[in-house]
């Protein structure tokens, strides 16, 4: 079932939009914090300027200092917002010479310049003040005593400004901001149109048609691209194997089918009862073979779509011991010495399913049977690891040449046997239970020295 989480256009442009916005913010901070500094230095040079023009105004009459304000000092401090200008002139003694501030805010003024002058934030009748102070020294006059200048003036001059120059950054980063957000709305159409393009050509592909994908597509779809020809390329091999399965399907059952008919035409042409007895001795033979023939194309069928049965904790040593006496009783076990080594003495646990792990073992014992002349021995055998548990059967035939091994495992191949009644699905079927319960099927053969099998499932932990 597909579920739908989301947009990826809505994911690219929320992520965007994130970023935009946090950046944005830091950026607004920094244009108002640089707005201050500069609104601040505007008017700190103002006040600087105004101190020099009045300490050039001060001059010394009987020892005291002597200043009558220029009007170029309050010509400077003018501005749009008519601020408010504060000023004082403070002697050596710390009193107040001339100035328009009240005597606490003199006080609070008092200070040491010893690093230069001060600059400092105020209250003053209600109003917040930004003041400069400098001391000016008296050398080359009749005193040596020198005095304290400070000028200042409310804030509201600088608050404008910095307000002014924040605005109108603001202004431009709303500009940019829908700019932005245009041009990321284009650049995700763009950046997801190879993803379209993509889409319309699988929708435009026939459901037979699994060649590989021939496309331009970005570095990020590359890996996607290669995925789906995998899959196009298993589904491909699939479909032959099912082809090929059913070809051969058919050949199987039509050979046993065509004996019937033979035999029964023999039989409806004869007037002896002993052709007719023939005839159905040849029609039950025939029927056993295509119905042992029909049930091992029902059991693969079923293995490789899925038994639809749960797995559970098994003892594999029990269920071969049960499986290998039910066969040594059987009439096809007769003719061969069927054996069984000596099991462990503790379980041997595995997770799988016993209805299909039963079926392996006796396609085992089945196949070594029927493909190996009689008085061989066919020995089954169980060795457990700590990861692994080995099930093998070994037996004494003539073996299989090298350049088949790999080839047994496939269906209704017989190792070119047509003297024997096999449909040779019996390895299939082993080796689709084997994948089943993640297990590994490896065969091993010398001419004239018989076939051995194992295949290793991966252990359990004993129960406590």
């Amino acid at each position: 079932m597909i579920v739908v989480e989301g947009s990826l256009k809505k994911s690219l442009a929320g992520w965007l939009l994130a970023t935009v916005g946090i950046l944005g913010t830091f950026l607004l901070i920094e244009a108002y914090t640089s707005a201050e500094r500069a609104a601040n230095h505007a008017y700190d040079s103002q006040l600087e300027a105004a101190s020099l023009t009045i300490a050039e105004a001060v001059q010394w009459q009987d020892g005291q200092p002597v200043v009558e304000i220029p009007a170029a000092a309050f010509q400077i401090l003018a501005t749009d917002q008519q601020e408010r200008v504060f000023y004082t002139l403070l002697n050596a003694s710390g009193q107040q010479v001339t100035g328009n501030l009240d005597a606490e805010m003199t006080a609070s003024l008092r200070t040491t310049f010893s690093n230069g002058p001060v600059w400092t934030f105020a209250q003053n009748q209600d109003s917040r003040i930004r003041m400069y102070g400098r001391e000016l020294k008296s050398v080359g006059w009749e005193s040596t005593e020198p005095v304290q200048i400070w000028v200042g003036h409310t804030v509201s001059g600088r608050d404008a400004l910095a307000t002014e120059l924040f605005l109108a950054t603001l202004t431009r980063f709303l500009t940019m901001v829908v700019l932005t957000a245009v041009l990321s709305i284009l650049a995700i159409r763009m950046a997801l149109h190879p993803v379209h393009r993509l889409r319309r050509t699988l929708r435009r592909r026939h459901a037979d048609d699994v060649s590989p994908l021939d496309a331009r597509v970005p570095g990020e779809l590359y890996e996607l691209l290669e995925t789906l020809n995998a899959l196009f390329e298993r589904q491909r091999q699939g479909r032959n194997t099912l082809l090929r399965f059913t070809a051969d399907a058919s050949h199987q059952l039509k050979t046993p089918l065509a004996g019937l008919q033979s035999a029964s035409e023999l039989a409806l042409m004869s007037d002896n009862p002993e052709d007719w007895r023939q005839a159905l001795q040849t029609v039950h033979d025939s029927s056993e073979r295509t119905s042992r023939l029909a049930g091992q194309l029902l059991s693969l069928a079923r293995l490789r779509h899925g038994s639809g049965e749960s797995q559970t904790r098994l003892d594999l040593a029990d269920l071969l011991r049960e499986t290998v006496m039910e066969w040594a009783e059987r009439d096809a076990a007769q003719n061969h010495d069927l054996g069984l080594t000596a099991l462990p003495n503790r379980p041997v646990y595995i997770l799988g399913e016993p209805w299909s792990l039963r079926e392996m073992i006796s396609n085992l014992i089945d196949n070594a049977l029927r493909y190996t002349p009689a008085g061989c021995d066919v020995t089954l055998s169980l060795e457990p690891t700590a990861k692994l548990i080995t099930l093998t059967i070994e037996d004494t035939g003539p073996g299989v040449s090298e350049d088949m091994l790999d080839r047994l495992h496939q269906p209704f191949e017989r190792n070119g046997r047509q003297d024997t009644a096999g449909s040779g699905l019996g390895l299939a079927i082993v080796d689709s239970i084997a994948r089943m319960h993640n297990a590994t099927l490896l065969i091993r053969s010398e001419p004239s020295q018989g076939l051995c099998i194992d295949i290793q499932f991966p252990a359990l932990p004993e129960v406590a």
